[in-house]
Formats: structure tokens, C-alpha cells, sequence
């Protein structure tokens, strides 16, 4: 089994193209054959820098069934509609690695809708935490449909503040990511 991969392409791309490759090969490192761990990196001589992208972390942790109450007048999932679902699973997210009920989204960053879904489709939403601030958290989660893999759109940022019990931001202690299993693990011992 592979456990690491690097590409490097040696030619000229324009941003908007290396963009287009990058979301090309999330596909593709995101198969059975290529596992998550694998890593990409870029570089353009029109550009002299390298694109160093850190392993790809992305969690899918929940799918959602597109029905017809989730339809615009255009009959394609509205917008309000993934952005209510990518809200809901931020919070959970966070809510459970900051181990606080209180948590409230203080900002998401721009939206990019890449593709479209219609009734009947399966999508899935993935989150990544991106860094772990003194009261807060930042995310990034992409909207993809199960089936064909396509991105149907990405948030760059989402950040999500703990709370005390008065409302206000409280620092929160974490560092890193943690899985339910090990603090259970870790409780038992």
C-alpha cells in the first residue's frame, strides 16, 4: 500500500488552472487505491513558488438526501439550503472537539459553488479543521456529491467561537484534534 505521494509538475500553469488541477486530484487522492495521507505540490517557473499543500485531512462525516423541498425555482439544490446543512455540521463538529455545547458561528468566508446537485442525489459534507485559535476554531468544508465525487462547492473558512455560560468568548484549552475514542481511552485509565 502506498503511503505517500508527491507530484510535481515543472510547468506553466496560470492560478486559474492550477486550481482546476489541484480540485482534479483531490479525486483522485481521495480513492480507495490512494489513501487520505497522500500529499501534493505544485510549482510554475511563471510564478518561481511552490504550491505546498498539507496532507489531505478532509472528513466526510455526514450525507444528506437531496429531496424537493430542497429545490430552488431552477430545480437544483439551493444554496440556502447546503449552507444551513455546512452550518449544522460545523457546530456539531465543534461542539464536540471543543467538548462545549456552547459554540456559535462567527464568520464563514467566501462561498465557491463549483457544481450543482438535483433531486435524488446524494451529497456529503466534509470538514477540516484548519487551525485551533485561544476561544476559537477554524474550518474548512467542501460539499461533494457522493456518487461522482464532483465538489459542488468549497468555504475556505469557518470560524467558530466557544462560549462560557454568560455568552462571551472562552479560551477552550485545545491544541490539536481529538477523537472520541481516545478520550474515552483516556478516562478508562
Amino acid at each position: 500500500m502506498i503511503d505517500e505521494v508527491s507530484i510535481y509538475f515543472f510547468i506553466e500553469f496560470s492560478p486559474k488552472e492550477l486550481r482546476k488541477l489541484y480540485l482534479k486530484l483531490n479525486k483522485v487522492f481521495q480513492s480507495a487505491i490512494i489513501p487520505a495521507k497522500a500529499y501534493k505540490a505544485f510549482s510554475t517557473w511563471r510564478f518561481a513558488r511552490t504550491f505546498a499543500l498539507k496532507p489531505f485531512a478532509m472528513r466526510f462525516h455526514s450525507r444528506k438526501w437531496v429531496k424537493p423541498e430542497d429545490l430552488n425555482a431552477n430545480g437544483t439544490l439551493f444554496g440556502g439550503r447546503v449552507l444551513s446543512w455546512i452550518d449544522e455540521e460545523a457546530v456539531i463538529y465543534a461542539i464536540i472537539q471543543l467538548e462545549n455545547k456552547r459554540v456559535v458561528t462567527k464568520y464563514m468566508s467566501e462561498i465557491n459553488f463549483m457544481s450543482s446537485a438535483v433531486e435524488g442525489d446524494i451529497v456529503e459534507l466534509g470538514i477540516e479543521v484548519v487551525k485551533f485559535g485561544k476561544s476559537s476554531l477554524t474550518l474548512n468544508c467542501e460539499v461533494r456529491n457522493k456518487m461522482t465525487l464532483e465538489t459542488i462547492l468549497t468555504v475556505d473558512n469557518i470560524i467558530l467561537v466557544n462560549l462560557d455560560e454568560n455568552g462571551k468568548p472562552a479560551p477552550h484549552g485545545k491544541t490539536k484534534i481529538e477523537y472520541v475514542e481516545e478520550r474515552l481511552a483516556d478516562k478508562e485509565n
